[in-house]
């Protein structure tokens, strides 16, 4: 069930229909080297994935990371949500899309809509993002959705910094 359209987008919750589409995304180089490693290798590893989650998320949070497919071809492209992270004291937005898609304000234009809606649906006041340090394409779409850059930030069980950013 579509939770949210834009101009170009749908976005829905993550379900095990999109178990390809989750391994392909989950060991992108950019994916592995700017958020990290899921341990997603398979279609048999999606579930694990899934449970522990975006599937935990919305039942302990009401939101988490969404699918984000074109409207006009139903490709699935990316995902994109906001998420509660240990470690950080408000919620997170969180984007990744595929390779192929980047450089056409897909990310933008889902983290949008997204903000818009969580903001909405469960009154979230300051929202906060994290990159990893060299990763100038999210820093980029964080500046486009308003969001400032507040430094660095460890999370606890991580060997390095990440740079922080929030929107109040």
């Amino acid at each position: 069930m579509t939770l949210l359209e834009t101009a170009r987008l749908r976005l829905r919750r993550l379900d095990q229909n999109d178990a390809d589409f989750l391994v392909e995304l989950l060991n992108e180089p950019a994916f592995l080297d700017n958020i990290g490693d899921k341990g997603v290798r398979g279609v048999a590893d999606v579930p694990r994935y899934l449970g522990e989650g975006p599937m935990a998320s919305y039942a302990r949070y009401g939101y988490g990371l969404y699918l984000v497919e074109e409207s006009a071809s139903g490709a699935p492209v990316g995902m994109c949500g906001v998420l509660k992270r240990d470690g950080l004291d408000d919620p997170d937005l969180g984007f990744a899309f595929l390779a192929r898609y980047h450089g056409r304000g897909y990310a933008s234009e889902a983290g949008a809509a997204v903000l818009a809606y969580e903001r909405r649906r469960h009154g979230l006041g300051r929202i906060v993002a994290i990159t990893a340090m060299e990763n100038r394409g999210s820093m980029c779409v964080l500046a486009k959705l308003g969001f400032r850059d507040a430094g660095t930030i460890r999370l606890a069980g991580r060997d390095e910094d990440t740079r922080y950013f929030v929107l109040d």
